[in-house]
C-alpha cells in the first residue's frame, strides 16, 4: 500500500488531512461542487483506492468540480478522460510529478505522471522503498 502524499498545484499548499484517516493513512481534503451542492471530500491517499468521505451526496456518474481548500482556485486540467470523457483533476506529488484523476464519480481512470523522470522517478522510490 502506497500512501500519497499531495499538494496543490496553485499555491503548493499539502491538502492532507490529519484529522480525517482513510485505511489508517491521512486523507486528502478538498472543496468539491456538483450541479446541486457543495460539500467537501476526504479521499484515500492511498494508491489504487477510490474510498472516500463527503458531505454531500454524489450521484453515479455526475462531474465533479474540486478546489483547493487553502486557495479556492479549480484543480481540473485541460485533459479529457480517455475513459470517460470528462475532465481530469491534478495534484502534485511531494515527491514530485503528478496524480491525475477523472472527475466524473464512478469512473476509475488514473495515473501518476512524472515530468523529469530520472529524478522524480528515484525520489518516488527513496519515499516508497520500492
Amino acid at each position: 500500500m502506497i500512501s500519497l502524499h499531495v499538494k496543490c498545484p496553485h499555491c503548493r499548499k499539502s491538502l492532507m488531512d490529519e484529522e480525517i484517516m482513510l485505511h489508517n493513512a491521512q486523507s486528502i481534503k478538498l472543496n468539491i461542487m456538483t450541479p446541486d451542492e457543495r460539500g467537501t471530500i476526504n479521499l484515500c491517499s492511498v494508491y489504487e483506492c477510490f474510498d472516500h468521505v463527503a458531505d454531500i451526496s454524489i450521484e453515479e456518474g455526475t462531474v465533479v468540480e474540486f478546489t483547493c481548500p487553502k486557495c479556492n482556485k479549480e484543480l481540473l486540467v485541460n485533459e479529457e478522460c480517455r475513459i470517460c470523457g470528462a475532465p481530469m483533476v491534478s495534484f502534485v506529488l511531494k515527491t514530485g510529478g503528478r496524480v491525475n484523476f477523472c472527475s466524473r464519480h464512478g469512473c476509475s481512470n488514473h495515473y501518476i505522471a512524472f515530468e523529469d523522470l530520472s529524478t522524480e522517478l528515484s525520489m518516488f522510490y527513496d519515499e516508497f522503498g520500492h
